[in-house]
């Protein structure tokens, strides 16, 4: 199997060399519509700002009025749910307490839920693919 994608890069931590993007959704609560204009942009600079203290990397964002599109590197030792987990509890609390009126709005800023899936270069076919050839390539060896 040959992949090439040039603009990949890999990030390092100790012994482990590694490239993991997820795609991440996070939705408020009710689906209210509070993450409009001066709100949506400070949603953005502050997780910019804690990509270094939360171990992650900001790829892309998109946020809409009412759900936050993120695509993140996240490093495998710490896992994606966990640093997930840490940027809502940190934006629950920053934006609530720069902007009062989210208070009243909602109980809690995030759903309980939220939705996650790995994004790579490399489609689940062609891994099947990749895998399908390995086990004929062993057991011609094995003849």
């Amino acid at each position: 199997m040959e992949v090439i994608n040039y603009q990949k890069e890999y990030q390092v931590c100790g012994k482990l060399v590694y490239s993991c993007q997820y795609h991440i959704i996070i939705c408020t609560k009710y689906r209210r519509k509070v993450l409009a204009d001066e709100i949506g942009s400070r949603l953005k600079e502050l997780i910019t700002e804690k990509q270094q203290d939360f171990n992650f990397e900001l790829i892309e964002i998109e946020v809409m009025p009412d759900h936050v599109h993120m695509i993140v590197g996240a490093n495998p030792k710490i896992g994606v749910y966990p640093t997930m987990t840490k940027i809502k509890g940190f934006l629950a609390h920053q934006l609530r307490e720069e902007f009062p009126q989210l208070k009243t709005r909602l109980p809690c800023l995030w759903t309980n839920s939220s939705f996650i899936s790995s994004v790579g270069s490399v489609s689940l076919e062609t891994v099947k693919k990749y895998i399908e050839n390995q086990k004929k390539k062993e057991i011609k060896k094995k003849k």
